[in-house]
């Protein structure tokens, strides 16, 4: 009776042990996944511009990231792939935790694209092609709070 009252308390240990770490692992893996995102993202805008500069025709490009998707203000792409114009792969559009989506477009080409990490959490990147930058929103107060999480 003794080696079962043990068993049982050594097991609640470890279970008390392993059930926060298993949940911060997968935060982790999100954060991570996202991470990888931003940088195949980056490394596509720079490698095009490189191929223009080789080719003599300087400025960045493309002007849209993802030229089948036209978002305005107020008006969110929440399915079909993003990043078509850049990236071999494209990923897919989705309004739901751990999914990217594009949710503006301005008249001065710079477009908009969230990342949502959990129901209440997301950032927000802002495209601009004439400095060819992806980069976080600093100045929403919801994305400064992941974007060195995403960015660092």
């Amino acid at each position: 009776m003794m080696e079962l009252i043990f068993v049982i308390v050594i097991l609640g240990i470890l279970a008390g042990v392993a059930i926060p770490r298993l949940t911060a692992t997968r935060e982790d893996a999100i954060i991570t996944k996202a991470r990888s995102d931003v940088a195949s993202i980056r490394s596509s805008i720079k490698t095009i511009r490189a191929r223009r500069v080789l080719e003599g025709n300087p400025g960045y490009s493309p002007s849209l990231l993802d030229a089948s998707l036209t978002a305005t203000n107020n008006s969110a792409k929440d399915s079909g792939p993003l990043f078509v114009g850049i990236l071999d792969y494209p990923i897919q559009a989705k309004n739901d935790k751990n999914h990217w989506r594009k949710i503006a477009s301005s008249r001065t080409g710079v477009e908009t694209y969230q990342f949502q990490i959990n129901g209440s959490d997301s950032v927000d990147f802002d495209y601009d092609p004439v400095s060819g930058t992806f980069d976080c929103n600093h100045t929403k107060q919801s994305t400064k709070k992941n974007c060195a999480k995403l960015t660092e």
